[in-house]
């Protein structure tokens, strides 16, 4: 049976009226990880999660965009804090590299607020969903040793051969999105990165191109996904299916 688990979606940045079609279009869709951006975010995930239980919230605060207030960002711990519980993990948190390409930033209190999070995570016993890439992974990956951390995610990861292989030495996982179906670069890093660490996610609503191009992003998307790492891998379509769904509900402590 073909079982997949989406490892990285914005649910709360779709309409609500589509929210049920997403969860419920694809009998093999077993999960969504959907992760956060801000407070509201936080709590629209946790509302959706209560409809579907096949949705599992992640709280977080998304590093591409200007950092709010000390107050905010207390009253946005206090709340993970409160509902720390129900959450399967922290996220989504990082370094802004996109946004430091516009604007000139300071980079010290993203990296501080990171580090907060990091150091909440295993408060609460949480793993972490990362938002970071190319020199920015070196970066986290300095915090993440640094404070020991057991489990880490890199979603939709681009980086250089020196970061990527000190992320596989750390055992840490990372995610495709459908864009490994058309882009050499992703298929290169998913083909030289070990089975054992990969999960696919759709990062939705981000739009694709190639074969996806003006499509709404859906989960059933990863099936494309899945084929393209079987076949990047020289496994099984059948096994390729089954390592994936394993790794992501293994990272995740999903119930198999």
């Amino acid at each position: 049976m073909k079982r997949i688990i989406d490892s990285h979606i914005h649910l709360d940045q779709y309409e609500q009226k589509s929210w049920k079609d997403i969860v419920e279009q694809d009998p093999s869709l077993q999960a969504l990880i959907s992760v956060s951006s801000t407070l509201h975010s936080c709590q629209l995930n946790q509302k959706i999660s209560k409809l579907y239980s096949c949705v599992k919230p992640a709280y977080g605060f998304h590093p591409e965009q200007m950092l709010p207030s000390s107050n905010e960002l207390a009253e946005l711990f206090a709340w993970i804090d409160q509902n720390n519980e129900e959450m399967i993990a922290v996220g989504e948190v990082g370094l802004p590299y996109y946004l430091s390409q516009t604007y000139t930033l300071s980079l010290e209190p993203y990296l501080e607020l990171l580090e907060a999070f990091i150091i909440h995570s295993k408060k609460w016993g949480k793993p972490l969903i990362l938002h970071a890439v190319y020199e920015d992974a070196e970066i986290v990956c300095d915090l993440l040793e640094k404070h020991s951390v057991p489990k880490a995610h890199f979603h939709w990861f681009k980086g250089a051969k020196k970061t990527v292989e000190r992320m596989k030495n750390n055992g840490y996982y990372i995610s495709v999105t459908p864009d490994i179906v058309y882009k050499p670069k992703i298929q290169a890093l998913a083909t030289d990165y070990p089975l054992d660490y990969l999960m696919v996610e759709t990062d939705g609503p981000w739009p694709f191109e190639g074969p996806f191009q003006n499509q709404t992003t859906v989960p059933s998307m990863m099936h494309q996904s899945v084929q393209e790492i079987a076949r990047l891998k020289r496994v099984s379509v059948t096994e390729t299916y089954d390592f994936l769904y394993r790794n992501t509900a293994h990272f995740y402590n999903l119930s198999t």
